[in-house]
Formats: C-alpha cells, sequence, structure tokens
C-alpha cells in the first residue's frame, strides 16, 4: 500500500477481495467476523496429530527462514518450534453451533490476513466465548505460538441477565503478531485512563492516570450516544482507539475485512492512519456511506460477482 492511493471502502465477499491486496501491505489487520451464536448443528472433529519429521535436506544458498513461510489453509500445518501437524477431520459428533462450517469459513481469511500483515504488523481477533478459544488454537497453528501477544479481555456493564449461570458481560480479543522480533507496539501513545483507587497512588500518578491492561473496561455503543449508527454489531470507538494507537504510528496502513459500521476506518481517519474496510452486507456499506459522507478522500468500491 503507498502513501497517494485512497482510503477504500470496498462492497464485496472479503475471500475475493483478499488476493487483490498486496503481501505485507498492513501494519494492523482488526477482525470482528460473525460470532457463530448458538444453532444445533452437527460438526465433524478435528484433531492435529504430530507429522514424523523427515531426514534433514542440505541447505540451499539461499534458503528462505521458515518464519517467512506462508501457512497453509489446509493439510499439513507448521506450529510451535516448527512441529508439524496434520489435520485430520474425524466423526461426526454433537454440537451447539455451525463449527464446522463455521472454522472452514474463517480459516483461509486469516490464512490471508497472515500474509497481508507487515512485518512489524499486528492481527486482532475479536471474538466471544463461544469460539476464542478454538481460535487460539487455530492462530497458534497458523502464526507459530511464539507469536502469540496478548489474551485481550473487554469487559462492558450491559446485556446478558441470565439467572441459571454467571451472566456474559465480556468479548475476547485475541492478539498475533507477525514477527515476535520485530512488530510494532506503543504503549506511550495509548489513551490512559482512571486508576480505579486513586487512594493508593500519588497525586501525580493519580492525575496522570494509568495504561490500560489486559482487561478493558468499556462500556458499549450508548443506544442515545453520538457514536451510534444503528448496525447492530457496531463496536465502541473507544475500543478501536486503543488497538489503532498501540500498533500503528501515522500514515500506517489499518485492514478491517468484516468492516461492519466501519468503527475502524472512522478510528484510523481521526488518528491519522490509512485504511481499507471491506463487508459484503448492502446494510453496512449503506452505513459506511453515511458515516464517511463528510471525510473527504474514501473511494467507494463494489467488487462484482462472477
Amino acid at each position: 500500500m503507498t502513501p497517494d492511493e485512497p482510503d477504500r471502502i470496498i462492497h464485496a465477499d472479503n475471500l475475493a477481495v483478499l488476493p487483490t491486496l498486496p503481501d505485507g501491505g498492513f501494519t494492523l489487520i482488526y477482525l470482528d467476523p460473525p460470532f457463530n451464536t448458538g444453532r444445533p448443528q452437527q460438526r465433524r472433529s478435528m484433531r492435529h496429530v504430530r507429522v514424523a519429521e523427515p531426514e534433514p535436506e542440505p541447505e540451499p544458498e539461499a534458503a528462505t527462514a521458515p518464519d517467512t513461510a506462508r501457512p497453509a489453509a489446509s493439510g499439513t500445518i507448521t506450529g510451535f518450534a516448527g512441529r508439524r501437524y496434520e489435520r485430520i477431520r474425524g466423526d461426526l459428533l454433537r454440537y451447539d453451533d455451525r463449527f464446522d462450517d463455521y472454522w472452514g469459513f474463517l480459516e483461509p481469511r486469516l490464512v490471508e490476513a497472515w500474509r497481508l500483515l507487515a512485518d512489524d504488523g499486528t492481527l486482532y481477533l475479536h471474538l466471544d466465548y463461544r469460539e476464542a478459544h478454538y481460535a487460539k488454537v487455530l492462530l497458534d497453528a497458523l502464526f507459530g505460538r511464539e507469536c502469540f501477544l496478548n489474551e485481550l479481555i473487554w469487559a462492558y456493564d450491559y446485556g446478558a441477565k441470565a439467572k441459571r449461570k454467571w451472566p456474559t458481560k465480556h468479548d475476547t480479543i485475541l492478539v498475533y503478531v507477525k514477527n515476535p522480533a520485530a512488530y510494532w507496539f506503543d504503549s506511550t501513545a495509548v489513551d490512559r485512563e482512571p486508576y480505579m483507587a486513586p487512594g493508593l497512588v500519588t497525586p501525580e500518578k493519580a492525575e496522570l492516570g494509568k495504561l490500560p491492561t489486559d482487561v478493558w473496561w468499556h462500556t458499549i455503543v450508548s443506544p442515545t450516544g453520538r457514536e451510534k449508527t444503528g448496525y447492530p454489531t457496531q463496536k465502541p470507538e473507544g475500543i478501536l482507539r486503543r488497538i489503532v494507537q498501540a500498533s500503528t504510528r501515522e500514515g500506517d496502513w489499518v485492514l478491517d475485512f468484516f468492516a461492519g459500521s466501519g468503527t475502524t476506518g472512522a478510528v484510523a481517519a481521526t488518528l491519522g492512519r490509512r485504511f481499507v474496510l471491506v463487508d459484503e452486507n448492502p446494510e453496512a456499506i449503506a452505513v459506511m456511506r453515511a458515516r464517511f459522507a463528510n471525510i473527504e478522500g474514501v473511494a467507494f468500491e463494489e467488487m462484482r460477482r462472477d
């Protein structure tokens, strides 16, 4: 991605768009995919079996470093410490979600995300409790466990009122880097927050505030607030602001290919970052057209189906 390209909002199936984008073009990829909520379905179980390592072969003169190899969407996967695993689908099992369909949908898109990240880039994958633990295993295999940076917990104060279990009041954001030796992270750029017990620190520290930890207490988008677009899965700007501040510099490119209401792009524009947003839903595109109407230099594109 080059500085003279426009910010883009693309109406298309993201899997059709991603191969057209350049390798290593984005410093930040934020993904908020559909959460795959509770429809009774069948799925095939999935397990990974360690593959015996072949005898080492003489290295060619210009060998490629193992961590730069593109991961595969199926078949053999190279995971932690270069260990290789073969995907094997087992017996049909009952499960309370469309697990197999969901990961068949998401996995090739995560493979593309790996390719599109710059060497100093970071992926933030936003899920809820239903799929976060499966995603961790999949991303460990695709990126390598050494590339896992954080599990962020976004805790909020609205929603579930269950009486027969603990009410669910959080989402999970998994954070992976392309290169654990080179990723960009600037904690000094992140907006600070008030201490929960300001009396336990000095007045100077209380006035300055503290850096957020890996647990983020932040309310949802207010139904009557200025941010509200009417899009049902809209995420608050405060969450995206922390992510963009920490993991990009001014002028860096940001990608969100489950763009929804366009919060990632709106925050990126406010902070002087460049962005590409993709969504297949015509309602999302309509919301983004209204949201970005007063922002100059944003190109809307339509990718036709074959």
